[in-house]
């Protein structure tokens, strides 16, 4: 859903996509999204370009797909990615001021970006701003509270946890929040739907949750006890593993005829 660990975000998202958790629930909000003929889809937020083609392949040849995102290297891998497409453009922008006109497009999309945002509501009234009336919105957010992890001793599994909600994702509950933020802001959630990535691979989920790195963290900031901290990630690296967490996608209208 994002990645805990130091690595960049465009190696990262490109990976998670072409996963096959990725690919359902990418393929989910694109059915939601109910892209029409002729669309404009705005992506905020568009890291290396993952969802771009499949907005433009939804759309049509008389389409129109603008990804926004203020990391500039990332633009820089979707330029290339999508340079034989001349119906989608990338650009350098600040999703909290979307550089666009009011009613502009007919759809707007996020992918785990809500979470990081210095002010999720001033994005989510952007993307009001942005719509057209009957427009739709797209939100695919993450709910780090839903992180569950089998060990046996779930008092260190909960401050773990904790420590990523506290300290590590900067508005980690974005999740089950984002309904209520549509409807503060211009728009209307008409559905929301819970996608839950389950992990039996130790090694695959520290891909996305770098245990080691958030776990010296965790340490360093009181959450766990060193010995706490080395029994926990022992049990990692050695045993059975299981670990689940929420994204929900939350699909949302812009009012009018």
């Amino acid at each position: 859903m994002t990645t805990l660990e130091s690595e960049r975000p465009a190696d990262y998202l490109t990976r998670l996509a072409a996963s096959e958790l990725g690919q359902a629930y990418k393929a989910l909000v694109v059915d939601e999204m109910q892209i029409d003929d002729g669309a404009t889809v705005l992506d905020l937020g568009c890291g290396p370009g993952a969802d771009l083609q499949a907005f433009a392949d939804a759309s049509g040849p008389q389409g129109r797909v603008i990804g926004i995102d203020s990391d500039s290297e990332a633009i820089e891998v979707a330029r290339r990615r999508v340079a034989v497409d001349k119906q989608i453009e990338v650009a350098v922008g600040d999703v909290h001021r979307v550089p666009m006109p009011a009613h502009s497009v007919d759809r707007v999309h996020t992918d785990r970006v809500i979470q990081h945002v210095d002010h999720p509501e001033a994005v989510i009234a952007e993307a009001a701003r942005v719509l057209r009336p009957r427009g739709i919105a797209a939100f695919a957010e993450p709910d780090w509270d839903t992180l569950v992890i089998d060990f046996p001793r779930p008092e260190v599994h909960s401050s773990y946890r904790r420590f990523i909600v506290d300290h590590v994702v900067r508005n980690a509950r974005i999740g089950r929040r984002i309904a209520n933020l549509c409807d503060e802001q211009g728009l209307s959630a008409i559905r929301v739907i819970p996608v839950t990535a389950i992990y039996r691979d130790a090694a695959s989920a520290d891909r996305v949750f770098g245990f080691a790195r958030v776990t010296r963290r965790a340490v360093e900031a009181g959450y766990l006890s060193a010995a706490d901290a080395d029994e926990w990630l022992g049990h990692l690296s050695t045993q059975r593993f299981f670990a689940s967490v929420s994204l929900f996608v939350t699909l949302a209208q812009k009012p009018g005829s």
